[in-house]
């Protein structure tokens, strides 16, 4: 449940609906030209502390952003991203 609701507002801040949160995250570009270059991802910041750091939403949303499949990241509408985020945590939980 956590999971979902980091997600969502992660989905959000990336796609311009909450832009408030969007100056946590950063997207991932290398210097170079790589495969992984287009796919999406986010970098994650190092923590100093492992107990509250880790726990941040800075540290955790690109975690778990970069852990979800392409088909889900993807996503074209917030619909959509919903629909395909409940499949694939409930396929993962179960």
């Amino acid at each position: 449940r956590i999971d979902y609701k980091l997600l969502l507002l992660t989905y959000k801040a990336l796609s311009g609906l909450s832009p408030c949160i969007s100056s946590l995250l950063t997207r991932y570009n290398p210097s170079r030209s790589l495969r992984s270059q287009n796919s999406g991802l986010l970098v994650v910041p190092r923590i100093a502390k492992s107990t509250k750091g880790g726990r941040a939403f800075s540290h955790l949303a690109p975690k778990l952003w970069n852990s979800l499949p392409d088909g889900v990241r993807g996503s074209d509408t917030l619909t959509q991203f919903k629909c395909r985020l409940k499949t694939y945590l409930f396929s993962k939980a179960y």
